[in-house]
């Protein structure tokens, strides 16, 4: 091993042992960021990325969001969901149809194309999300899905 390969391990090491190390924020965030970048290098080969594979797992889920629910659900801003939608729309995976509840209001529905598409994203997905892990049981990775589900949905 190198001098610089041995000093990279030895501030790697440090900082993992670090305050921040310990700190729940921090970790949520670190474990967030390398999920992300996994997930997107999954989806790149579906024309995806994790934003735009959730508004379209949302929309191929059947449950008919509005864009308001959709910015809410995904904590983004209201113009964001309007652009991720735009880019789904523009490649016919997804739909804007009116509410049948609220006439002023739209709701998003896959196409079929987009379901097929999320189908296989979907797959790729898993698979990612697995090797990400590899340190976690699938005992584990079920534990760790019920807190997540806990701090990101308290009420």
């Amino acid at each position: 091993m190198s001098p610089v390969d041995r000093t990279r391990s030895t501030g790697r090491d440090r900082l993992r042992d670090s305050v921040l190390a310990g700190d729940l924020s921090f970790l949520l965030a670190r474990a967030n960021a390398l999920a992300l970048a996994a997930a997107n290098a999954a989806l790149a080969e579906h024309g995806l990325k994790a934003r735009s594979y959730s508004v379209l797992a949302l929309a191929a889920d059947d449950v008919r969001p509005t864009q308001r629910e959709l910015a809410e659900f995904l904590r983004l801003d209201p113009s964001q969901v309007v652009a991720l939608i735009d880019g789904l729309a523009q490649r016919a995976l997804v739909e804007r149809r009116a509410d049948p509840a609220d006439r002023r209001a739209n709701v998003l529905v896959a196409t079929d194309a987009g379901r097929e598409l999320f189908a296989r994203a979907q797959d790729s997905v898993r698979a990612v999300g697995l090797g990400s892990l590899p340190a976690v049981t699938p005992r584990e990775h079920e534990r760790l899905a019920r807190l997540l589900r806990l701090l990101a949905f308290p009420d």
